[in-house]
Parts: C-alpha cells; sequence; structure tokens
C-alpha cells in the first residue's frame, strides 16, 4: 500500500469539517497516527482536547473515513482474478475480472424490494455501490490471484467497524473505506488494522489467521441431517422421528440430527413450543437422538422476532428503532421479522433463559443460529455495525459455551474464532437458480449455483476461521428439480471444501447407487485439489480414488 491518499469527513458541533491527507498528521481538530510494520498497517484517530485557537474540541461526529491508492490488476487473454468477500453468510461470493460486472439488485425489481424488504438483507443500504466493469466491493478481506500467486488485503479487527474494500479496475485504484456515519468519538479511534500479504493460498490465509491470533477450529468436520431442505415448517414430532428412524436403521452413522425451523410457535418465541406438533415437546426427541448415538441440534433466530409473536407484541421497547422510531425490518420471511436491541440488559436476560433451556434443560448439543445480521442492522451513536456485531457474536459465545454453535446469515469477520461451524453461502434451491426474475434480485437470493460458488471461492476460511458449512446436499427424487447432474456436482463440492455434509434427504428412500454416491462423500474431504477459472466456467480438479476427476461449473 503505498501513495495512500487518507480522506476524513465529519462535524464538530455541527461544524462540518474535511480533512485530506498523505500519512499521519495534525488537523485541527484531531491527529492521524500511522503505524507501519512489517505489512500491517495501524491508522488512528485521535480527538484533541483543544484546536489551533484553543477552543474545546470535544466530541467528533465522523462522516466518513477512507484511504485511497494505486492498485493494479491485468486484464487481457490471461486476466487476473479479483475476489471481494461479500457482506454475510449469504452474500454471492466468487471471483470475477476487470471484464465482469459484480451482481447487483436490478432497478426494475424496485417494487418487489420495497415490498418484501429485499434490501434489508445485504450491505445495500450502507455502502457506496460499484456500477459499471471492473468494479467490485467486499468487506473484511480480498485478493488478488494471477495463477497460484495470491496478493491479498485484510482487516485484522472489525470491532471499529466493518472495513469495506472498493476496487475499481477502469482507474486502477484501490479505496478502503470504514462503515462509521454518524459515529461519534471523543477518544483514540481505531480507524483501520489492515494487512498486506502476498504468497501461495496457504501461506496468506495462514498467516492471516496467525496475525489475528486465531486458532484453528476445535472438533472436526461432521455430518448430519437437518429438517428444512425438505419439510421446511411442516415438521412434526411424528415427521421429525420417522426420518431420524430411517437414519437410524440405514445406519448413517450421522454425527448431528438437527430439528430446523417449525418446532415454534412464532419466530422470537422460543420457549413456546408448538404442541399440536410437539405434544410432548422436545425433549423425548433429543433423548432419542441421544439414544441413537448422535449430537442434537436446533434452530434459533435469537436476534430477531416475527410480527406476529408474542416478543413483538408484548416488548415493543426490545426493538431495534430508526431515527423516526419506527422499528427495524430484518427483511419479510415469516409475518416479517424486526430486529431486537442486543444493547438492552432484559433482551440479554431474555436470550439467557432461552439458551439455559435449550441447552441445559432441552439437551441439545448443537445450535443453529439464523439471521444473525439483525444485531447490527442499526448503528448506535457511539457503536457502528461491526462493533456491534462483534459484541453480539462474544454474547452468544458466552451463553452457549463448550457446546456448538453453526452460524448463519452473520457477516463473516465477526465470526471469525467465535463459531465452530458457519454457513459460507446461500440457502440451496430446489432448483438450480430460481426463476429470471430471481435472478434480478439480491445477493443473498436462494440459489444452488450461488451456494457451489461461494463453497468453493471461501474455501480458505475452511479449518481456519471455523469449519465451513456450505449447506446441504439433496439426492433423493421427489420434492426437488435438480437434475441428476446437478445433485452429484452439488454433492461433491460440498464433500470437497464443506466441514458440515449434511442432508434433508429421507435416506431411507435412498435406493443402492444413491448410498453408493452419499458413502463416497466423506472420502473428499482432504482430498488434493485444485481450482481455475475457464473463462465464465470454474474448474475444480481433485484425486479420487481411481484417478484425477474434474467438476465445472458456470458462476
Amino acid at each position: 500500500m503505498e501513495d495512500i491518499i487518507f480522506l476524513i469527513r465529519g462535524n464538530r458541533n455541527g461544524e462540518p469539517f474535511a480533512a485530506e491527507m498523505y500519512q499521519g498528521g495534525e488537523q485541527p481538530y484531531f491527529t492521524l497516527r500511522w503505524q507501519e510494520d512489517e505489512g500491517e498497517l495501524h491508522i488512528r484517530i485521535i480527538p484533541k482536547d483543544f484546536d489551533d485557537y484553543g477552543n474545546p474540541v470535544g466530541e467528533l461526529t465522523l462522516e466518513s473515513v477512507s484511504m485511497t491508492f494505486p492498485w493494479s490488476c491485468r486484464g487481457g487473454r490471461k486476466p487476473e482474478q479479483i475476489f471481494m468477500n461479500g457482506y454475510q453468510s449469504w452474500t454471492d461470493s466468487h471471483e470475477h475480472t476487470i471484464l465482469e460486472k459484480e451482481p447487483a439488485i436490478s432497478p426494475l425489481t424496485s417494487g418487489m424490494v420495497e415490498k418484501y424488504y429485499l434490501d434489508r438483507y445485504g450491505d445495500v443500504n450502507f455502502t457506496m455501490k460499484p456500477k459499471g466493469t471492473g468494479q467490485f466491493h467486499g468487506f473484511t478481506y480480498c485478493y488478488f490471484r494471477d495463477g497460484e500467486r495470491y496478493r491479498f488485503l485484510g482487516s485484522l479487527s472489525e470491532r471499529a467497524g466493518f472495513t469495506v474494500f472498493y476496487y475499481n479496475g477502469g482507474a486502477q485504484q484501490m479505496t478502503i473505506e470504514k462503515d462509521c456515519s454518524g459515529l461519534r468519538i471523543s477518544e483514540e479511534w481505531n480507524a483501520f488494522d489492515l494487512v498486506e500479504l502476498s504468497g501461495t493460498e496457504d501461506q496468506v490465509f495462514d498467516l492471516y489467521f496467525e496475525k489475528m491470533n486465531i486458532k484453528k477450529p476445535a472438533g472436526s468436520p461432521m455430518t448430519g441431517y437437518t429438517s428444512w431442505y425438505n419439510h421446511y415448517q411442516n415438521i412434526s414430532e411424528q415427521i421429525i422421528m420417522e426420518n431420524l428412524e430411517h437414519v437410524h436403521e440405514m445406519g448413517q452413522n450421522f454425527d448431528v440430527f438437527q430439528i430446523d425451523d417449525g418446532y415454534q410457535t412464532y419466530v422470537g418465541d422460543w420457549l413456546d413450543v408448538n404442541r399440536d406438533k410437539f405434544p410432548d415437546g422436545l425433549e423425548p426427541v433429543v433423548d432419542q437422538i441421544h439414544t441413537y448415538g448422535m449430537k442434537a441440534g436446533l434452530w434459533l433466530s435469537p436476534f430477531v422476532c416475527e410480527k406476529n409473536s408474542r416478543c413483538y407484541q408484548e416488548h415493543g421497547d426490545w426493538l431495534v428503532r430508526d431515527e423516526n422510531g419506527h422499528p427495524v425490518c430484518g427483511g419479510s420471511n415469516w409475518s416479517t421479522f424486526y430486529a431486537l436491541n442486543t444493547e438492552l440488559p432484559q433482551v440479554r436476560e431474555y436470550l439467557k433463559e432461552v439458551f439455559h433451556q435449550v441447552l441445559d434443560v432441552w439437551g441439545f448439543d448443537l445450535v443453529k443460529l439464523d439471521f444473525l445480521y439483525g444485531a447490527c442492522m442499526q448503528p448506535t451513536p457511539y457503536k457502528t455495525r461491526g462493533q456491534l456485531m462483534c459484541e453480539a457474536m462474544d454474547f452468544l459465545r458466552e451463553l452457549v459455551g463448550d457446546k456448538l454453535i453453526l452460524g448463519c446469515g452473520v457477516p463473516l469477520g465477526p465470526a471469525f474464532g467465535k463459531v465452530d461451524y458457519c454457513r459460507i453461502g446461500p440457502d440451496v434451491g430446489l432448483d438450480w437458480d430460481g426463476s429470471p426474475k430471481e435472478k434480478l434480485l439480491h445477493r443473498e437470493r436462494v440459489s444452488t449455483k450461488n451456494t457451489i460458488g461461494n463453497t468453493i471461492y471461501r474455501r480458505q476460511l475452511n479449518g481456519r476461521a471455523f469449519w465451513n458449512d456450505p449447506d446441504v446436499y439433496l439426492l433423493r427424487d421427489d420434492n426437488i428439480k435438480l437434475s441428476a447432474k446437478q445433485k452429484a456436482l452439488l454433492a461433491q463440492v460440498n464433500g470437497l471444501f464443506g466441514g458440515l455434509l449434511f442432508t434433508s434427504d429421507d435416506v431411507g428412500n435412498y435406493d443402492a447407487e444413491k448410498r453408493k454416491l452419499q458413502k463416497s462423500l466423506t472420502e473428499l474431504h482432504g482430498a488434493s485439489r485444485s481450482v481455475e477459472r475457464r473463462g465464465r466456467y470454474t474448474v475444480v480438479r481433485y484425486q479420487g480414488q481411481d484417478g484425477e476427476k474434474e467438476l465445472k461449473v458456470k458462476l
């Protein structure tokens, strides 16, 4: 990072200021401290007690803090590959070249976006959007790859705010911005903690996590079953027990059997088990899962509640509210859902009660915690989105203790080292890539194709930040529109690059061919493999038991 220009905008007591600086130095209201060492760059903004005229400076309100510098990227016949890590688990994230465009919500869908709150799942409401060919943005880290050589830029901490990378291929220029609009500071503030690395894939990612002091995740890759991608919310004790029996009868030796959404009355009312579906509660199911030698998993979305829930209707004071006093909506799922204010002691006490019941009383061993971005939808005057998200992940780790967390719908940086397993792609669909209209929607949409892309291109996080959850593989023939080739591709990519190998199929219906394919998936973990792009295709080569194999997917 050379020839860096810093731009800091904000106001003091309503008086705006803008400072353009080339390195550290003094400004009327603050000092910019610059520290560079062994590829790391640490930037601090220190408000002054008094300005140059002896007037008290007091509190500063930041509007934007960014740094811009030249960054070349080759196009041509053998273009350099550009990877920008998307905002959260579901954000489609794979390599591009400067000849390509970044996916974005189409203006043609503005009515749908407004009606179904489709702008709430990602970052479209708080980042500037690249618009043209060769313009990309991402969060926490990015890399530029020329064959096996990687040039890597990453944030060492998101606790001061999300770090957003913007690349303009036409200008051959990188801008790194801290998400901090409206933040008030009166003491030293960590604007950036960055690292620049180069080397092979393993070299740069090993060193990146070493510099963050994040240890390799405990435990190991697991196999399992989850109820969602077959039954969705239409589950009951009978359905769960039947699938559990089939798993046991088939001798699957799964590590985890997970109950997903649908056991509760409403999202947010986690202790109100639907007695029409589960007349005896969840404990008998947990006991049976344990009897069969598996861990019991349960899905929750702890930081949100839906509009029809008692939580929403009886505890309006628990909700995050915008500057107009309106509850902050997180999306259109269920009866629409809203963010809980995790800063409030009463919300934290409620969640402590929920996790005590789920883990200590009902006896679950793993919790899949979903829609976690709800914790950081609205920054406060004294905390950025990144700080709120990091503190929320700290809180979850404290609540769950030594039991297992599967994170989902979460900005990845704050989840590094905090969860045992983590989703790294969008939901698998029952078809390949949705309808033509759906392709114009947000980058977090359901898409089997995008899931495969994320599994391949976020592979470096697996076994470093956490164990990657690539979402499920599906081999069944009923209730699905994927072709046999697409199902096999999904399963093989999951086996090669995932840390969780889950299905939602009723495995009791598998024929001999499907059982053989399923059995082969665990043998793929740790197999020698390579990834390259050929035009719009991503090609994965790996060493199978009977020679070299090749998988090819158009992303």
